[in-house]
């Protein structure tokens, strides 16, 4: 049922958005739900990093694997253990671009001997570095929709994607890759029994909603066509706030737009929002400095302190009657 609700869902918003549009309600799924859902999501954002940031983190807790900053005659692993800020900015980078803690990522599993075996697990590494650089590229492909004229960048990644020319219209690279490493992270849950139990119905949700939204999109291109400047006209009108209604583009398009719009308003609410949150993980951002600077909890009472000869004043008649050794008798 985990795995059985989320596509449901998916499907049932996508027939929402195919019958409301035939039955013309062009303007609500063209503007109206494109307008909502980005104050939504840009609500929502802004209010969870707002709730990290102001989230107290009063002792430094990066987590490390390398050697700290130490002795001069002792070599220091800088991005493991960063001490200073451009180690932390060269850990947060690989970590952004290239997933490095997941490239670390190991596998544990019983032998046929049951002894407990650890080797390398690297496919989850690479379908998620392809399925964000997929995006990526897709989202940076789409750009071209809100300008009169292409940026030369687009251009640039367009031929690069669709170098293969193998189909009329093109293919392009990055939309088989992001169908396939999505299918991939589906079929991972899926296939392991461990993960079966952990996964939830919001860890499938997401990825069925990408997955429809890529296939509206490759249906768009190769299978029913829709009217590209009218399209064009659509998003110049969103940008510019003119919310004038929007011409005959087919009922597809309306589709994916609109689960685009569900996938922006769920951003927030979700496991998707680890895009803004892994620049302000403690474990990720702070320098491992302890070693040469004391690092003080200001959230922390103040505690009266006593000393030893303070103690031994109030408690010397006691301490001498149970034998103990006392620094003055009287």
């Amino acid at each position: 049922m985990k795995v059985i609700y989320p596509l449901i869902a998916v499907v049932f918003l996508g027939a929402i958005a195919f019958a409301g549009v035939s039955a013309g309600l062009d303007y609500l799924f063209g503007v109206i739900i494109p307008y909502f859902s980005l104050l939504i999501f840009l609500v929502g954002f802004i209010w969870r990093i707002y709730d990290w940031v102001k989230s107290p983190v009063p002792f430094r807790i990066p987590t490390t694997c390398g050697q700290a900053k130490s002795l001069e005659w002792i070599k220091k692993d800088e991005l493991e253990s960063p001490s200073g800020f451009w180690g932390v900015v060269g850990r947060m980078s690989l970590e952004v671009l290239f997933f490095r803690s997941l490239f670390r990522n190991t596998k544990a599993e019983m032998t046929p001997n049951a002894n407990l075996a650890y080797g390398s697990s690297k496919w989850l590494w690479i379908a998620g570095l392809v399925f964000h650089w997929s995006l990526l590229v897709i989202v940076l492909r789409h750009y071209r929709f809100f300008l009169s004229a292409v940026p030369g960048f687009v251009e640039m990644l367009e031929s690069t994607d669709g170098f293969l020319q193998v189909t009329l219209p093109t293919l392009y690279i990055t939309d088989l890759l992001v169908v396939l490493s999505a299918t991939f992270l589906v079929l991972r849950r899926l296939a392991s029994a461990q993960m079966r139990i952990i996964s939830l119905s919001t860890d499938y949700f997401p990825l069925f909603l990408i997955l429809a939204i890529v296939f509206s999109g490759i249906s768009m291109r190769y299978l029913e066509k829709v009217d590209i400047v009218a399209v064009k006209l659509l998003i110049h009108g969103l940008t510019s706030f003119s919310a004038e209604a929007p011409g005959e583009i087919g009922a597809i398009f309306y589709v994916h737009l609109f689960l685009v719009c569900v996938l922006a308003m769920y951003f927030p609410s979700s496991k998707l929002m680890h895009m803004g949150g892994v620049f302000l993980s403690p474990t990720r951002n702070l320098a491992n400095n302890s070693r040469e600077k004391r690092h003080i909890n200001p959230w922390n009472p103040e505690v009266k302190i006593r000393t030893y000869a303070e103690y031994e004043d109030e408690f010397r008649e006691k301490m001498i009657k149970a034998d103990l050794p006392v620094e003055k008798t009287e």
